[in-house]
């Protein structure tokens, strides 16, 4: 499957089969998040990878109850060392640098027949505690990992022409509903 592939048939995943992610996947996967650019090239991140079930639920009870979570086979937080650091356009850059790695991550995943779900509605002190997360560190993104359990519906996306400006930035036109 080539990027632009995985790209076009990516979905989030919430209902996942029971079925174990072999290590040697599961490492190729962490290689893709390990592999993303970060600025000035720091790599200011820590992945956790949770498999064991009765954190995986905990970390559901603190995901608001989203079942789901605890249903995966793997759960990774993406967690941020430098959660003040500032990008000269005045733009926290932990979430920047770990959207780009986790959604390296969510791609490989897709082309080793997997699928995620990025989860962000959660409460960060009970995780960073269940993960052992220092004070000096913010879990950015919890996401979900797994084989399907069926097949998640294909999403509408905005015309191109609404969501790309050229030369200036341009008022999308009004959309219905």
């Amino acid at each position: 499957m080539n990027v632009a592939e995985a790209i076009r048939t990516r979905r989030s995943v919430r209902a996942y089969a029971d079925r174990p992610v072999p290590e040697d996947v599961l490492g190729r996967i962490l290689e893709a998040a390990r592999l993303a650019p970060s600025g000035n090239n720091r790599q200011p991140w820590r992945f956790v990878v949770v498999t064991e079930p009765a954190l995986r639920a905990k970390l559901a009870a603190a995901a608001n109850g989203q079942r789901f979570v605890a249903e995966a086979p793997v759960v990774i937080a993406g967690v941020g060392l430098t959660p003040e650091r500032q990008m000269r356009c005045g733009i926290p850059g932990d979430p920047v640098d770990l959207a780009i790695a986790l959604d390296h991550l969510s791609l490989a995943a897709v082309g080793e027949g997997l699928g995620t779900c990025w989860i962000g509605a959660f409460d960060q002190d009970p995780v960073r505690a269940l993960l052992g997360v220092p004070d000096t560190a913010r879990v950015v993104e919890l996401m979900t990992l797994g084989y399907p359990a069926d097949r998640p519906r294909e999403k509408t996306r905005h015309p191109i022409e609404t969501v790309v400006g050229r030369e200036r930035f341009d008022a999308a036109p009004p959309r219905d509903g």
